[in-house]
């Protein structure tokens, strides 16, 4: 049995346990729960354990592997389909969510008790100033010990261009440097993958345990809507990438396989990186040079699905408040989240504080962002699979047999 059947089998198993355990408050079932949510948080503290090393070398050892020209080339065209992509779904978010929202009842109902539960909440978000100064880190130790990706990201690019310029000897010594640390840390995911069915039964059976199986009314309605519009997103990039990757629909499909099933148990793109680049180099044949540039930048930068997502959680919200959305405010909406999906903390459901801004120029309640943080839990599960779908199909693009 493959690890990606015997980890989707574990997360399915999970799953259905924890939903026989809840709600696992008192007894047998909350002592179990306590027993095993330990042992999914120390695998996903393995995951992330190896994530900044392996990040920083593969990004160094890929840059200094090359010329400065071929890095922009290939940095290039993964931004191109960045930018190309999020445009794609930002647009599918503003035309499709309205329609399926009133097509399920979820655009007519309100619920007052939990705009009245969440009334108090508070939502903050550093100004776009802040963001940018801290995209060059003072400190880069501080920043890869704070988990600070893109401004860790930025400083690397940074110094392995200058690398290209030093001497022949002092960059392969730096190259060689990076290879050593990062086939060292390969290592050790090889080691954290081989244990994923346990990490990702036990993250599940917890999940199942503390939600159940209880969604009704226009919560569901918003859910359907939300997931069906990912999923959409997620098959799209299999044809996309067969047309302009020159990839098979089926071979694409084996190579994301493990990290979707990561990312749906995480939540966390970051924490599928590993799969992604084993799957990317093993499955696709994608050059290290390559798959190691685009996919480190995927991860910290590129939320492919996040506007579909977060537009649908907007339109949501207005309906429960009564706030009504023109065609120019929804367009202008549609765009303001294409944009700021950038501009997204990487912790699950930090997306949804970044909406905050624009929330405020179209006159939302920002009481809607702790009704969607409530809701999140399954959208974001998704949005997770459709995030590393994405990262996975802009590799191929840049990358396959088809490029150009």
């Amino acid at each position: 049995m493959s690890l990606a059947t015997r980890v989707l089998t574990a997360l399915v198993l999970g799953l259905i346990a924890g939903v026989v355990l809840a709600p696992a408050e008192t007894g047998a079932p909350a002592v179990i729960v306590a027993w095993v949510e330990p042992v999914g948080a120390l695998w996903v503290n393995a995951i992330r354990m190896t994530v900044i090393p392996l990040l920083v070398s593969l990004l160094l050892g890929s840059i200094t592997s090359s010329e400065a020209g071929a890095v922009a080339r290939v940095g290039g065209k993964a931004v191109a389909w960045f930018v190309g992509l999020v445009a794609g779904t930002s647009a599918l978010g503003g035309l499709a969510a309205p329609p399926l929202l009133r097509l399920v009842g979820a655009s007519e109902v309100q619920i007052p008790e939990l705009a009245g539960a969440v009334s108090t909440a508070e939502v903050t978000l550093p100004p776009f100033r802040d963001w940018l100064v801290g995209l060059l880190p003072p400190n880069p130790v501080q920043a890869a010990a704070e988990g600070a990706i893109l401004p860790l990201v930025v400083f690397t690019v940074i110094f392995g261009l200058a690398a290209t310029r030093a001497t022949p000897a002092h960059r392969d010594t730096l190259h060689r440097a990076a290879k050593a640390v990062s086939e060292t840390i390969l290592v050790v995911v090889g080691w954290i993958l081989a244990t994923a069915p346990i990490g990702v039964f036990a993250l599940t059976l917890t999940l199942g345990a503390q939600t159940g199986a209880a969604v009704i009314g226009a919560v569901a309605g918003f859910l359907v809507v939300a997931v069906t519009l990912l999923a959409m997103a997620i098959i799209v990039a299999y044809p996309l990438v067969r047309i302009f990757g020159g990839f098979p629909m089926g071979l694409f499909a084996r190579a994301c396989l493990p990290a979707q099933a990561v990312g749906f148990s995480t939540r966390s793109s970051l924490a599928s990186l590993p799969p992604m680049l084993e799957e990317a180099e093993r499955t696709l044949g994608i050059r290290p040079e390559v798959s190691g540039l685009v996919l480190p930048a995927a991860v910290s930068m590129f939320k492919y699905a996040s506007p579909i997502s977060r537009i649908v959680g907007t339109f949501f919200v207005a309906s429960l408040f009564g706030v009504e959305l023109g065609p120019l405010e929804i367009a202008a909406l549609s765009a303001g989240m294409g944009a700021l999906s950038f501009y997204s903390p990487g912790i699950p459901s930090g997306g949804l504080f970044v909406m905050a801004p624009l929330w405020m120029a179209f006159g939302l309640p920002m009481e809607g962002v702790g009704i969607l943080i409530a809701l999140d839990l399954i959208p974001d599960m998704v949005l997770t699979v459709a995030n590393v779908t994405g990262n996975m199909a802009v590799v191929a693009l840049v990358g396959g047999p088809g490029r150009g």
